[in-house]
Parts: structure tokens; sequence; C-alpha cells
């Protein structure tokens, strides 16, 4: 479903664009894209008065997987947010240690107490940061957007599995420019 109206207290939600993660290969587009994207949705955002979240991670789940996870320890700047966001002091930041934004932090809470019932999606990676705190967020009841050219994966069939399969039962997908377009 495309994108229909912005509650007046939405947020937007970046999710993991740091430096070590933007560095990866990425696909369909690359991160350099979504960075830009992410970067004219929190500008706008900010304009209308509406938050701004800016979501890091710097820890993984300890369960086995079939995965192979990285040796060693990542470089020291790996966790840090990409400069081309413009934070703001006004921008709420979260540092995640699983996939989505909401497991063990404090996001919810802040989003309630700031009015928050809705919220614009974006970031790296689409089928697991994003995917992740999309059906955290739908299942906390907010109405979610999804801004599907601000968000891009490590895997071309994955992005395309959730952008085409999962997010539709999720919320509303649409462009960054018909996200702009919205009154608000």
């Amino acid at each position: 479903m495309p994108v229909t109206t912005l509650d007046p207290t939405t947020a937007l939600v970046l999710i993991d664009l740091q430096k070590g993660i933007a560095g990866l290969p990425t696909a369909p587009r690359p991160a350099a894209e979504v960075i830009e994207r992410g970067a004219r949705l929190a500008a706008a955002f900010r304009a209308r008065g509406l938050p701004v979240v800016l979501v890091n991670v710097t820890g993984g789940a300890p369960g086995r997987t079939e995965s192979v996870r990285p040796a060693g320890d990542p470089p020291a700047d790996w966790a840090e947010r990409v400069p081309g966001l413009g934070r703001q002091p006004g921008d709420l930041t979260v540092t995640k240690q699983r996939w989505g934004a909401f497991h063990g932090t404090d996001l919810d809470r802040e989003l309630r107490g700031r009015g928050v019932t809705h919220l614009v999606l974006g970031g790296i990676a689409t089928s697991i940061g994003v995917e992740s705190t999309a059906r955290a967020a739908y299942e906390h009841g907010y109405h979610v957007t999804l801004a599907i050219d601000a968000m891009t994966d490590l895997d071309a069939g994955a992005h395309r599995n959730s952008l085409e399969k999962i997010f539709p039962r999720l919320g509303e997908t649409g462009t960054t420019e018909a996200v702009l377009a919205l009154p608000g």
C-alpha cells in the first residue's frame, strides 16, 4: 500500500547508518544513496519539529547460528554514526545490542513520552535491523511507514523479500519523495 499520511506525531527512525555497516558492500543500492536519502528525510522531519532517531548497533545476540561471525574486534570507529546525517542536539540516539531498535533499549518509552504514534523507517540492512525494528514497531501498536529507497541490504534477494513479502504486512511503503510530499 502506498504511503497515505503522516500522523501529527510521526518520528523518523534511521537504523544502523554507522561507519562499519555503511562500509560493507550493499545491494541493491549503495550505502551512500541511503545515507543521502536518510539525511533528506531527517532534515525535513527536523524542519517540521518531528523527532529524528538515529540508531546504531554495538553488539549481537549470543545464540548459536549457522552464519560465520567475524573474528576479532571491529575497528574503533565501527559503531560511529555516519556524519552525513547532520546529527542535531535534539535528535534521539539509541545504541542497541540486537537486530531491532526496541529490544533492550528505551526507544518505546522515549517515543511514547513524545506522543509518537507513527514511525518512518530507513537504514541498513533492510532484512535485519530495519525489518526487526518494523516488526517490533507494529507489535507495539505504532503506524509504520517504510521509506523503501532509504534502505538497502547486504543481500539483494533478502532486501526484495522484505519489500515484497514482509513490509506490506507491517505498514505502508513508499519512496523518500512520497514521504516528503505528504502534508505534515
